[in-house]
């Protein structure tokens, strides 16, 4: 099997704030920016080696800090990252940047879990191979 280099894996995905998430403030909702970081990790996730018998990955946490609000149109930058890996679980930030200027962070981490009985499982050692190259 070929392994993607990390330079083939999408990390960043750039967009203009539609108007169907801005509330009557001319702010985002916040369940979008959540949503925005689900998609953007998704893309990344997709790049991963493809493994037999992999884990399910579920959310055991979202977090979600605002330090400035986005509004409609304006033109922003979501970077995923690995911000820790542990034996059976790895949390993401997903960074939103307006320019130079950091408008939110979303933190999402995930439990490895059996597909048999949704007990945890540690993270298959090629996964986590592959994780660290992405730790910022």
């Amino acid at each position: 099997m070929a392994e993607r280099s990390m330079n083939e894996v999408t990390r960043t995905v750039e967009m203009n704030v539609p108007f169907r998430d801005v509330d009557m403030n001319g702010q985002v909702f916040l369940g979008s920016y959540i949503s925005y970081a689900e998609s953007v990790l998704a893309t990344f996730w997709s790049s991963r080696p493809q493994l037999a018998n992999e884990p399910l990955y579920i959310a055991s946490k979202v977090t979600c800090i605002l330090h400035r609000p986005l509004h409609y149109d304006e033109r922003v930058v979501f970077t995923a990252s690995v911000d820790k890996i542990g034996m059976r679980s790895v949390g993401f930030i997903i960074s939103a940047d307006i320019g130079d200027e950091r408008s939110a962070e979303v933190e999402i981490i995930w439990q490895a879990r059996s597909r048999d009985d949704r007990s945890p499982v540690p993270l298959p050692e090629d996964t986590r191979d592959w994780l660290y190259g992405f730790v910022d």
